[in-house]
């Protein structure tokens, strides 16, 4: 196995702050793609999202698929916030990929934000409210 398809939903996606991370690595950008309507999406004190997989009440959930080269995956999982951890992920098209994952415990008193769909859409809907306008 020379590379790993990676499913990131929040600061690892291209323009974010920890994509960097995987651009260090050499990993390359695939295509954006959606879970199975099966999990919900929390922000972890409004830095990044944390994602789970859950048996009612989930949602599709917008990610990026990145081939990050095995060599590297473990230098970006690592630099990853805590609570964060790697899972298998299952993505609208029926395929089963490896993804970025919150812990229990991470998500427990922080706010979801599953109603956004992904990172992207949850983080302009707070900056439009806090600027005052409407997203």
């Amino acid at each position: 196995m020379t590379s790993v398809l990676l499913a990131v939903n929040g600061t690892l996606m291209r323009g974010l702050e920890l994509n960097g991370n995987l651009l260090a690595v050499d990993a390359k950008f695939v295509r954006e793609a959606k879970t199975v309507p099966q999990y919900r999406l929390w922000s972890i004190n409004d830095r990044h999202p944390a994602m789970q997989r859950v048996v009612k009440g989930g949602a599709s959930i917008e990610l990026e698929l990145w081939e990050v080269p095995a060599s590297g995956l473990a230098t970006v999982l690592m630099e990853e916030p805590s609570g964060l951890c790697i899972g298998k992920v299952e993505l609208s098209g029926g395929e089963t990929v490896l993804g970025v994952l919150g812990e229990a415990a991470l998500c427990e008193g922080q706010r979801e934000i599953t109603e956004h769909g992904g990172w992207r859409t949850y983080c302009a809907a707070r900056d439009a409210t806090r600027s005052g306008t409407t997203a």
